[in-house]
C-alpha cells in the first residue's frame, strides 16, 4: 500500500520530470531499470515506464501479474508495445529519452527496431540530475534512515570481543542493523561496484587498494570481491573504521565511525582532528550557490597545512574526492573533486567523508550525511566523532 504522502509526492516528480523532459526537445522518457523505475512510480517490476512530456505514465508490466491500473498494461515482450498505443490512438514517440548508461547494447537496438526512434537521448545523466534534488518525502525517508543509523552505531562496541576478525565484527553488525530495519542491500551506480552492506576495514587492510570506486579499499574475502573486511584480526593499538550503508528505509544514508582497540599514536588522534577540522569549515561554507570543487579545494588546503597529503584519502591508492550525492544510490551526484562543475542546491543530499590512513595503525577520519537547506547545511548522522574506544 503507497501512502498518500508518497502519492503526492509522485505526481509532484511526474510534473517535474515532464517540465524537465520539454527542455530537452525529447517526446518522453522510456524507463527500464528498478532504480528509476521506483523513483517515478514507488513500485519495482519488469517492464518499461513511459512518461511522454503531456500526458499521464504508461507502465507496461512483465512481472509481477496482477498489477492492475487505468494506463498499466500487461506484456510478454517490448513488440506488444506499439500495438497498445495503436489501439488507443497514441501517437509512438519519435524523440525519446532512453536510460543508455545502463541499458544493455541488445536492448537499446531491441527498442530502436520496435519503435524506430529518429532520435534517443540520455535518460540516465538526466534522470540522476532531477534525482539529485530530494523531495520533501524523500528527506522525511532520509531523516529516518539517519536516526536508525546512529542508533545502531552506538551498539558497535557490544560488538567486539578479544581476539576476533574484522570478518566476525563486521557480520556481528551487521545482525544488529538488520534487527534494527535494516534492507541490507548497498546500492550503488556503475558496473563493478559490489559490496555487502558496507565496510569494515582494520589495521593495515584499510591501505590495500580496490578497483571499486569508494573512498578506501580493503582486500576483501576473494579476489571476486576485493574491499573491506580481510580475516584481519583485531590487535591493541589498530583502528577499525566502519563504514556501513543506512539502508534503513528505500533511501541510503552514508556514515563513518573509528573504533580503537587500546591507544594510538599520537599522528592518528592528530589526523582525526584534522579530518573534524574539515567538516567544521565545510558546515560553515557549504550553501547552495556554492561550488561542489571549493569545497573539496578547501578541505585538501587544510590537510596541506597540517602536512599529512600523504595519508589523506589512502596511501598507496588516493581517491581525488572528499564527498558525494546520497539518496536511492550510494554515489550519487554531486560530487567533491577537485575539477566539479556542480554547484551546491537547496535539498540536495550528500556525504562528506574526508578520511585518512595511517601505516600500522589504520584508518582515521569520519564520514556524515547532510541536507542543504536554502541558508547552509545540515547534519542528519548525528552521533559522536570522537575516536571510539572498543575496550
Amino acid at each position: 500500500m503507497i501512502d498518500k504522502k508518497l502519492i503526492k509526492d509522485l505526481f509532484f516528480r511526474q510534473k517535474s520530470t515532464q517540465k524537465a523532459i520539454r527542455k530537452t526537445g525529447a517526446d518522453g522518457m522510456l524507463l527500464t531499470t528498478d532504480v528509476n523505475i521506483y523513483y517515478m512510480t514507488g513500485l519495482v517490476f519488469n517492464g518499461y515506464y513511459y512518461l511522454s512530456v503531456d500526458d499521464a505514465p504508461l507502465l507496461f508490466v512483465k512481472r509481477p501479474g496482477g498489477l492492475a491500473g487505468e494506463r498499466l498494461f500487461s506484456v510478454r515482450k517490448p513488440e506488444q508495445i506499439p500495438g497498445i498505443f495503436a489501439d488507443n490512438s497514441w501517437k509512438l514517440p519519435e524523440n525519446v529519452l532512453l536510460e543508455t548508461d545502463v541499458m544493455p547494447y541488445n536492448e537499446c537496438m531491441r527498442l530502436q527496431n520496435i519503435f524506430h526512434f529518429k532520435k534517443t537521448g540520455n535518460a540516465t545523466a538526466f534522470i540522476r540530475h532531477l534525482r539529485m534534488i530530494k523531495t520533501p518525502w524523500e528527506i522525511e525517508q532520509l531523516r529516518t534512515s539517519a536516526d536508525r543509523h546512529a542508533a545502531t552505531y552506538a551498539r558497535i562496541p557490544d560488538c567486539y570481543r578479544l581476539g576476533m576478525t574484522d570478518l566476525r565484527f563486521q557480520a556481528e553488525i551487521e545482525h544488529r542493523m538488520r534487527l534494527n530495519g535494516s534492507i541490507g542491500v548497498f546500492r550503488a551506480f556503475g558496473p563493478n561496484m559490489n559490496i555487502f552492506m558496507g565496510s569494515v576495514l582494520a589495521g593495515d587492510n584499510a591501505a590495500t587498494p580496490s578497483p571499486h570506486d569508494f573512498a578506501l579499499g580493503g582486500g576483501g574475502q576473494t579476489a571476486f570481491c576485493p574491499i573491506g573486511a580481510n580475516g584481519t584480526v583485531l590487535k591493541e593499538g589498530m583502528t577499525v573504521m566502519v563504514d556501513m550503508a543506512g539502508n534503513f528505509t528505500d533511501y541510503l544514508t552514508d556514515m563513518t565511525r573509528v573504533y580503537s582497540i587500546g591507544t594510538l599514536p599520537e599522528t592518528a588522534y592528530r589526523a582525526h582532528r584534522i579530518s573534524q577540522e574539515i567538516q567544521d569549515a565545510v558546515e560553515v561554507m557549504a550553501k547552495p550557490g556554492v561550488a561542489c570543487a571549493d569545497l573539496y579545494n578547501h578541505s585538501y588546503a587544510i590537510v596541506e597545512k597540517a602536512g599529512l597529503t600523504d595519508y589523506f584519502m589512502g596511501t598507496r591508492q588516493q581517491a581525488k574526492f572528499v564527498g558525494h550525492g546520497i539518496g536511492l544510490e550510494i554515489n550519487e551526484p554531486p560530487v567533491f573533486t577537485p575539477r566539479s562543475n556542480e554547484i551546491l542546491e537547496e535539498n540536495m543530499t550528500f556525504a562528506l567523508e574526508p578520511k585518512f590512513v595511517i601505516p600500522q595503525v589504520g584508518a582515521v577520519g569520519i564520514e556524515n550525511s547532510f541536507l542543504v537547506t536554502n541558508t547552509g547545511i545540515e547534519k542528519l548522522t548525528v552521533f559522536k566523532e570522537n575516536i571510539i574506544p572498543l575496550d
